[in-house]
């Protein structure tokens, strides 16, 4: 009763102060505002302007009184919320703000925190939350290191993005794989208002190398102890995420939480929503020290400026010591050392509702956190069988990782309203070679393709090979769509040998060929095969661009320039590391010449010899390469010389040659400007024979062309007449730049063009 009387008394104190105030406040600038009787402006400039005693004096005292006046507001509107406040009414700001985002922390987190109040200073606080500027950068701290973990970060960004109002700015601690794959990645992604900066993990290890860990994540799992000392030193608070993380609202959101950190809380932390650390989950279970259920790492808030004066390394290395004499290891990598000093020093701890880490654990007690999956904001797949975990509410996590898993990332591409974005040369440029364009030009689609960036995911699964001290060793080098995928099996049976593969995908297209590779056990049993995602963009099947992208990427001296719809003859890799040996390629300009052939059956016996081969041609169920339809593009290869030949032939170039070549991995690239169907291998060998390339004919050699599907661009080069007239345009414009480059000796391709 008494606890009544005195909220009562609080009240009706409140409510008499706001009345009373302004009251009080305007009387005083009312009767301030007067000098001899006359009114006086409370303007300094207005005064100066018109009257005649304006002083120092009394410019002065204007300005401090308008200070008084801003002051008095300023408590004004304190007082209006806390009577708001006692009233029970919490004003709630709407995201239509075009100044600010709010951030009001919904669901059932704030609740569960008042009812626990654990630690000091975290029980909930009514009111809104300080906002988050509408251009404040947010900067984001994620441990990314090999080929999966790459894989799966790119999901956790989609989702970051697809909710974010705010530039971001991701500090990614990564080894050299991760490093490599996700610069691209980003470069090539080209999302406004994101700057991404890498910090080696590799260097980071002698760190941290000294502690056991027995958790799956390895010695990469321990780096999130040394952000201190890794981030810059300028940098005063991080958002850290772990890789298996989805977002389900604006991070902006959580960013905001930094501003209830109160006295010497330094970290922000959810909940443990396991029994892990309590130590019962099985019989001598014996877990680090922890505060009561202990804290998830998976999503923290650092305040770095405070932990660097608080001697986080010091602290946290300590406590790892003494901790490690009796647990000999980490059994929870980082986690468990952030817990240990957190038992130590409970008031470093802010502790974030459930639903910012809603963890899907193999023992997770998760589904105490939430009453309904709206009240969710970030979800945590933290468990080594990820998607496979059991819960309630499963269904509806997956369903939502699988939404960003296959969203379309080009969308994420858009501009933040309002928001000045760093310069950036390489957009820059673009948008200058773009600006160039005639848009009325017919053939604008086609020459605007050559300046398209697509976004390009490197090593999509686990890559392992290593070069052949010899130096001999040869990468087969193709390019392939979805409706090309049953090749790779047959290719990787008929090839021992690296692969580097550029597949044109989509976001849902590139899931589903995960699954397919990941149910292969031919694929899957092969590491030296390189898989590159370029995404799709454009209507155009950028050929030539894969091509580009599936050379750069080779680890070994020699490639194999071919297609997806190929197989090579059982023995080919060894056979041409001989080769390269027997013409000295490394010492000489050549390009040696696999023999193409074709076969028009679906179910071909493969012949294991030359003279087998020479068997079935005799006999029609094989021929050479386009014979019927494109005879020019392969007859300089001269098939009736290598039926006898047993040693290698040099043949010359002539018009519309478009040979299988195995070449030096500097040779040059493929031209852009070639899309679809159409000159795309034409303009290479044109150009490898412009710079003086020997085209030698391997006797022993050759490949053999499977039948399949018209693809949609030869289909529509045949049916559009426009198509066609932008490739003769094209090929002239190819050939006019030859002669720049070139000179005199390129007069030959346009002499060799009107005799055909």
């Amino acid at each position: 009763m008494l606890g009544i009387c005195r909220g009562r008394r609080k009240f009706l104190a409140a409510s008499l102060t706001l009345l009373c105030i302004p009251a009080i406040t305007w009387i005083y600038l009312f009767a301030g505002s007067f000098e001899d009787g006359k009114p006086v402006s409370l303007s300094p400039l207005e005064s100066q302007a018109h009257s005649p005693r304006y002083t120092a004096s009394s410019q002065r005292e204007r300005e401090s009184l308008e200070v008084r006046v801003r002051e008095v507001e300023e408590e004004n509107r304190s007082l209006r919320r806390q009577l708001s406040l006692a009233q029970g009414q919490v004003p709630v700001h709407r995201r239509g703000n075009h100044s600010k985002t709010y951030s009001m922390e919904e669901g059932t987190g704030d609740s569960e925190n008042l009812r626990a109040g654990i630690v000091a200073g975290n029980s909930s606080e009514c009111g809104q939350q300080p906002a988050v500027e509408k251009c404040e950068t947010i900067h984001v701290a994620i441990v990314c290191a090999g080929y999966n973990a790459s894989r799966d970060v790119v999901t956790l960004v989609k989702s970051v993005l697809f909710h974010r109002r705010n530039p971001l700015h991701f500090h990614l601690i990564a080894d050299s794989i991760a490093e490599q794959i996700l610069a691209t990645l980003f470069q090539t992604w080209m999302v406004p208002a994101v700057r991404v900066d890498f910090y080696n993990a590799d260097e980071l290890k002698s760190e941290v190398s000294w502690i056991p860990n027995k958790h799956y994540s390895g010695i990469y799992g321990l780096m999130k102890l040394v952000l201190t000392k890794t981030l810059p030193a300028n940098l005063e608070r991080v958002i850290v995420l772990d890789t298996d993380i989805t977002f389900a609202t604006d991070i902006a959101e959580l960013w905001a939480v930094f501003h209830k950190f109160k006295g010497q809380q330094v970290l922000g932390l959810v909940e443990n929503q396991s029994d892990w650390y309590l130590g019962n989950l099985w019989k001598n279970h014996r877990p680090w020290p922890a505060l009561g259920r202990g804290y998830n790492t998976g999503v923290i808030l650092l305040l770095l400026d405070k932990l660097r004066k608080m001697k986080w390394e010091q602290m946290w290395r300590l406590t790892a010591e003494r901790e490690l004499m009796g647990m000999l290891s980490t059994s929870l990598a980082d986690q468990d050392i952030f817990n240990a000093v957190i038992k130590q020093n409970p008031f470093l701890v802010y502790q974030l509702p459930c639903f910012w880490n809603v963890q899907l654990s193999d023992h997770t007690r998760s589904e105490q956190c939430y009453r309904d999956v709206s009240d969710l904001k970030v979800i945590h797949w933290n468990s080594p069988k990820k998607l496979r975990v059991k819960n309630k509410h499963v269904e509806f996590f997956r369903n939502l990782y699988l939404t960003f898993l296959e969203y379309d990332g080009n969308l994420l591409r858009r501009e933040l309203f309002g928001c000045p974005s760093e310069t950036d040369v390489n957009s820059e440029n673009l948008q200058k070679q773009l600006s160039e364009l005639d848009e009325d030009d017919l053939c604008y689609e086609f020459r605007r393709e050559r300046f398209t960036v697509h976004r390009t995911h490197l090593y999509f699964l686990h890559y392992e090979f290593q070069p052949a001290p010899d130096n001999t060793d040869v990468t087969l080098v193709a390019q392939l769509s979805m409706d090309r995928l049953q090749m790779l099996e047959a290719i990787c049976k008929h090839w021992e040998g690296p692969i580097s593969l550029a597949l044109y995908l989509s976001d849902a297209e590139a899931q589903q060929f995960l699954r397919y590779a990941q149910g292969s056990e031919v694929l899957m049993s092969r590491h030296n095969v390189g898989y590159h995602i370029v995404y799709k963009e454009g209507q155009f099947y950028p050929v030539n661009l894969l091509r580009n992208v599936a050379m750069k990427h080779i680890s070994t001296p020699y490639m194999f320039l071919s297609d997806i719809d190929f197989l090579p003859m059982y023995g080919l890799y060894e056979y041409l590391r001989k080769s390269v040996i027997q013409l000295d390629l490394a010492n000489t300009k050549k390009a040696m010449i696999v023999p193409a052939f074709e076969t028009l059956r679906y179910r071909l016996s493969f012949p294991k010899s030359k003279a087998e081969l020479l068997s079935m041609l005799d006999m029609g169920t094989l021929f050479t390469f386009r014979y019927h339809v494109w005879t020019k593009g392969h007859a300089p290869t001269n098939f009736a010389k290598w039926r006898t030949a047993t040693m290698p032939y040099r043949v010359e170039w002539e018009a519309d040659f478009e040979p299988y070549v195995v070449v030096r991995r500097d040779c040059s690239e493929y031209d852009r400007r070639f899309v679809g169907f159409g000159w795309n291998k034409v303009a290479h060998i044109m150009e490898l024979d412009a710079q003086e390339y020997e085209f030698t004919v391997l006797p022993n050699a050759y490949m053999i062309h499977m039948p399949h599907a018209p693809s949609f661009d030869i289909t529509k080069f045949r049916s559009n007449k426009q198509y066609r007239i932008c490739l003769k345009t094209l090929k002239e414009e190819f050939q006019q730049d030859m002669s720049r480059r070139y000179g005199f000796a390129a007069l030959k391709y346009l002499t060799a063009e009107n005799n055909s």
